[in-house]
């Protein structure tokens, strides 16, 4: 099979396609939680929506044989470790400003680095370890522990979903090495959705038409999200799509100026850029490495 030519811009711009979805979607999350309906729902119907929407698209280019695996355990255990990842982010988008909740979730190469060292064992170098030193710094100034009105729960959400979705890097590095990224996706929103209908008895409630639309809106721009941020890396190296990651920052602080009349603090505005320059130092090891497949991997000696 012959290697396909790297499309840098259309790799660029999927990832920023995903980005704004993905600001979306955390958005429409938000709204939903006001709304009234419950995190628990909010998780199962973001996966439910997934699974007949691939299916369908699938069945209709005639690849239904990709969701083919022999990897069921390792598509299980990813799933459920990405479930509490995903239960993180939607109470982190409900309890806190979309800007502050979106800012704490760029500490997900700050988590991959502390694993590489403590759970992995690898060699991590001053750069990285500088970079983790800087982030957490960043982090210390946006949740302004003991002086501001930041929901203490929602803070220790982000930084849950940052550790975990950091983790998951690890276990989805693992899964590409024989699966196709639609298969990645699909079989973490069935897995997904099952573990999550446990507790619809629960927690499922009526709804009205708006928020029907919110649910199914959160399932189809997830849904956009994850597979634009698969194509795009059959465009281009993670590497040189990342850097679009931040542009969910603007995306979610118009939201929240839009929707809700909320600009982030000044100390969000000194915060955020210390994590973000921590994220693209951990990344440009990496691409100075030239050994790197994700923004939250960094397995090899500085």
């Amino acid at each position: 099979m012959t290697d396909r030519p790297e499309r840098p811009l259309l790799g660029l711009m999927m990832r920023a396609c995903a980005m704004l979805l993905l600001s979306t979607m955390f958005m429409l999350v938000k709204l939903a939680g006001e709304s009234g309906v419950s995190a628990p729902e909010v998780m199962f119907w973001r996966q439910a929506v997934t699974i007949p929407t691939l299916l369908l698209g699938l069945a209709l280019t005639g690849n239904l044989g990709l969701l083919r695996t022999r990897r069921m355990a390792s598509h299980a255990r990813r799933a459920a470790t990405g479930t509490f990842g995903l239960l993180c982010n939607v109470s982190a988008a409900m309890l806190l400003p979309l800007a502050e909740a979106t800012t704490l979730g760029f500490t997900t190469p700050l988590f991959a680095v502390l694993i590489t060292a403590v759970v992995l064992r690898e060699h991590v170098g001053r750069w990285r370890w500088t970079a983790v030193g800087l982030g957490f710094a960043g982090v210390v100034i946006v949740a302004q522990p003991g002086h501001a009105p930041v929901d203490p729960l929602g803070v220790a959400a982000g930084l849950g979903a940052g550790l975990i979705v950091a983790a998951v890097s690890f276990q989805i590095r693992d899964l590409s090495r024989t699966e196709a990224p639609v298969t990645c996706v699909f079989w973490f929103a069935l897995y997904g959705a099952a573990f999550t209908a446990i507790l619809m008895p629960v927690y499922a409630a009526p709804h009205d038409a708006w928020q029907w639309l919110i649910l199914l809106l959160i399932g189809l721009s997830g849904t956009g999200a994850q597979l634009l941020i698969t194509l795009a890396l059959r465009h281009a190296a993670v590497a040189t799509v990342i850097v679009m990651d931040y542009t969910a920052l603007v995306w979610s602080t118009l939201y929240g100026w839009l929707i809700w009349d909320h600009l982030p603090p000044a100390v969000t505005w000194m915060g955020a850029p210390l994590i973000v320059a921590a994220g693209s130092i951990i990344t440009w090891r990496e691409h100075h490495l030239a050994r790197a497949i994700s923004p939250a991997t960094a397995l090899e000696e500085d």
